[in-house]
């Protein structure tokens, strides 16, 4: 691990709670944490930062998914069969990125992400409370599956914004509310988060005394952003849904643009 101050660990660790905050309610934790350790540590290694991220956001997920199956009903059913898929392909998609430069995805990303906002905005009901869906069982499981396929690799392979297509996808698919789709939405992060870590592991790509700091104040900020969102309930969540896409959205075009 390269030379750090009791500083830089301070700030990464306000980075991370406040990233396990945003990431357990709405998604979108990796655009704070992330960014934040990149910038801190300019001078290491990219793999070993990325696997250091998923380090501590994978215990923040952990309890958040501890905290969001104590307070929310979750349809493990559904849930599972997706998380597995995403677990598998979240590998595959690390194991790619390895080889294959990512940076063709930014301009992907950046229409898919228009679109989501653009579509959440104009749908003011969607996510606000639990609706039936036009697809019978048999589709429900064919499109949760391929979308638990897609983006578990898109989560491996390049990231932003995979906890907000995977929250709109439970929402369209199954019919969920902004409360149930983002503690579903947990489940698989999880998933995909420790897909990656363990490909991450096994190449000795992670600074193991930071991660396991900042997953302690990622942890204590998911801990307090479920509280919140079980609080507030899918309104409140479905606004910090925008704010966190449009967030997103901004840094993806700052970032292409530059």
């Amino acid at each position: 691990m390269p030379d750090i101050t009791i500083l830089q660990i301070l700030i990464l660790s306000g980075f991370a709670f406040l990233a396990g905050l945003i990431d357990s309610v709405a998604g979108g934790g990796g655009l704070i944490q992330l960014p934040a350790i990149m910038a801190i540590l300019p001078y290491a290694p990219v793999a070993s930062l990325l696997g250091t991220n998923k380090l501590s956001s994978s215990c923040g997920t952990g309890m958040a998914v501890f905290q969001y199956s104590r307070k929310v009903p979750i349809e493990w059913k559904k849930v599972l069969p997706i998380a597995g898929v995403a677990f598998c392909s979240s590998i595959f998609g690390a194991m790619t990125a390895v080889s294959v430069p990512n940076q063709w995805m930014r301009p992907l990303v950046l229409v898919l992400l228009t679109v989501v906002l653009i579509y959440t905005i104009l749908n003011k009901n969607l996510g606000v409370r639990v609706h039936e869906v036009s697809f019978s069982f048999r589709q429900q499981l064919g499109l949760s599956l391929l979308a638990g396929l897609v983006i578990g690799f898109y989560d491996g392979f390049f990231g932003p914004g995979t906890g907000n297509f995977l929250i709109l996808a439970l929402i369209g698919i199954f019919g969920m509310d902004f409360l149930r789709a983002s503690a579903s939405c947990k489940i698989i992060n999880l998933a995909t988060n420790f897909g990656a870590l363990i490909l991450f592991g096994s190449q000795g790509a992670i600074f193991a005394y930071l991660g396991l700091i900042m997953a302690v104040f990622n942890m204590a900020g998911s801990y307090v952003g479920v509280r919140l969102a079980v609080l507030k309930g899918s309104k409140f969540i479905r606004i910090l849904f925008i704010v966190v896409v449009s967030g997103l959205l901004l840094k993806q075009c700052i970032d292409y643009l530059l």
